[in-house]
């Protein structure tokens, strides 16, 4: 819900929300991706009757994506095919393999899970709000998404997550807060968070001995 709110999907009955010092509340959810903040959906929402590389054609025809020259700086867009390849390697995909070729229905949720995030990327955000990217995914795949989130960190990208595998989470965020059915529990550095006892209890529970008399 609070993702929807502040990227245009859900308006809100009260409150603002401001990025980078303006009211967004208000703007319909492409006019905040042009602003440079977008996000991944928990529930994975391709082109699924397109290839893995068409689905980033569409958002490297954006304003942005046409204001920022291309990916990584180049001053036109050029073969928006080539730059959509080259998105997709730069999140794990096998350049030489026939997987950027393949239809997304296709594709495993390790590989939707990457396809979010290029679809992302392809519009050059300064800022990524990401709805669970681990939800779904397997010990290994989880395992190989945490170096790709902190490249991204690495380049400059601020990510925003929102997430239950607290572990993995920990790992890669540099500041956490803590939600316990939209209360406030914990803001701080992940080390301090970690210990303190009312999270312990609302993600992990509390010891209790159970009293239970057997009858033979």
């Amino acid at each position: 819900t609070l993702i929807n709110c502040i990227t245009g999907f859900i308006k809100m009955n009260s409150g603002k929300v401001l990025y980078k010092g303006k009211d967004i509340s208000y703007k319909a959810p492409n006019q905040i991706a042009n602003l440079g903040l977008t996000r991944t959906f928990q529930i994975m929402r391709p082109y699924y009757s397109l290839p893995a590389y068409k689905n980033l054609i569409i958002p490297l025809f954006s304003p942005r994506a046409r204001r920022k020259g291309g990916w990584r700086g180049g001053g036109k867009l050029g073969d928006r095919g080539t730059v959509s390849i080259d998105i997709l390697e730069e999140i794990g995909f096998e350049r030489d393999s026939f997987v950027p070729y393949k239809l997304a229905s296709s594709l495993p949720t390790g590989y939707l899970k990457r396809l979010e995030l290029a679809r992302c990327l392809a519009l050059r955000p300064d800022l990524i709000l990401c709805d669970e990217v681990f939800s779904g995914l397997s010990m290994s795949e989880i395992a190989s998404m945490v170096p790709l989130i902190e490249k991204l960190q690495m380049d400059g990208i601020t990510l925003v997550m929102i997430e239950h595998r607290l572990r993995e989470l920990f790992r890669v965020a540099s500041r956490v807060m803590v939600l316990n059915f939209g209360e406030k529990l914990r803001e701080g550095i992940p080390e301090e968070v970690m210990q303190d006892e009312k999270v312990k209890e609302a993600y992990l529970g509390t010891e209790k001995l159970l009293d239970y008399t057997f009858e033979a």
